[in-house]
């Protein structure tokens, strides 16, 4: 597995790290623990040296589930995880308070069984709080030791660059995909001009740019894509065309739907890793495979003029989410 830098003051980790949110928590019942154990060691025997958890994911049992899977090679690896909601609970309100970040911290840091957090994001902006003092707290935690690295997830630009003033922000991590290419807007630039990398979260569409959610696909129990308004039937329906684009591209390439997705964002930006989750042993190789795709400028020119004409319909978050989300 190739490596790469996040930004300029950021770690080095695998090109593709392992989200692992859903082997606890959003997409359906949580997988058997020594289940999940068994693919997080999978993924690291396979060259990821980047795991991607949060306190919230669960709550609470996905870290525990990181810390134990990784112990055996604990220092060969980058752990990432969040702060930023109230009790750890993302149905609640967001909590980025100094004494709430500290809290966090020391939380995670017994369940990851480590002595420190290579990377901590900020998992939603608090309005309430100013990123000064999110930024200066976590400033402090480096400085004791207990984080390595500072991190913003669903950041605007602004943001970004208040935080970035306090303590280097090493990576920002947001949705971005082929069909959510909003961070393109005004996000990768200033990314670009500070030297901060980028993680993409949800980089196959939560799996429908892999071609296996259809618009009859039916979501079981704790599956978050029931009320995502962009997984209404209709909705599924009107975006298959860029399912089908993608198989056009992964025929020709001798690749699959996923691949080329995650080589696409590869293509993007040396600095851009991005973290496909997965529950199955087949799925995780085969996303790492996309690696080893590489897309030529005519494949990458090719590709964006296919899309052009694909209109993505449908919100990705309701309301009440989109609140979260700074701009």
């Amino acid at each position: 597995m190739q490596k790469r830098k996040l930004g300029n003051s950021g770690p080095e980790v695998s090109a593709i790290g392992l989200g692992c949110m859903g082997l606890s928590f959003g997409l359906g019942p949580a997988v058997e623990r020594a289940d999940g154990i068994a693919l997080i060691r999978a993924a690291f025997e396979a060259g990821v040296t980047f795991f991607d958890t949060a306190e919230c994911y669960g709550p609470f049992v996905n870290e525990e589930l990181v810390g134990e899977a990784v112990a055996p090679f604990r220092d060969q690896v980058v752990i990432a995880t969040k702060f930023g909601f109230e009790d750890g609970d993302p149905s609640k309100a967001v909590n980025s308070r100094p004494e709430r970040i500290r809290a966090v911290a020391d939380a995670s840091l017994q369940r990851l069984r480590t002595d420190r957090i290579d990377l901590f994001y900020q998992h939603r902006v608090d309005p309430g709080v100013p990123i000064e003092d999110v930024a200066g707290t976590v400033k402090d935690l480096i400085r004791e030791g207990k984080v390595k690295h500072f991190g913003l997830s669903e950041a605007g630009s602004q943001t970004i660059r208040r935080a970035h003033a306090i303590q280097p922000v090493a990576a920002l991590q947001s949705e971005y995909s082929l069909w959510w290419r909003e961070p393109e807007q005004s996000v990768l630039a200033t990314l670009e001009e500070l030297g901060i990398g980028f993680v993409p979260f949800s980089p196959l569409g939560k799996g429908f740019l892999t071609g296996a959610v259809s618009a009859g696909t039916e979501f079981g129990a704790g599956d978050v894509r029931h009320f995502l308004p962009r997984f209404s039937e209709d909705n599924r329906k009107a975006n298959a065309a860029l399912v089908d684009v993608l198989g056009d591209i992964a025929a020709g390439k001798g690749a699959t739907r996923a691949q080329i997705a995650l080589a696409w964002l590869l293509a993007q930006k040396p600095s851009i890793v991005p973290i496909p989750g997965t529950t199955k042993l087949p799925r995780l190789k085969e996303n790492l495979g996309a690696a080893t795709v590489e897309l030529s400028v005519d494949d990458l020119a090719a590709l964006d003029v296919a899309l052009r004409g694909i209109e993505i319909v449908g919100e990705r978050y309701p309301a009440r989410f989109q609140q979260l989300v700074d701009r």
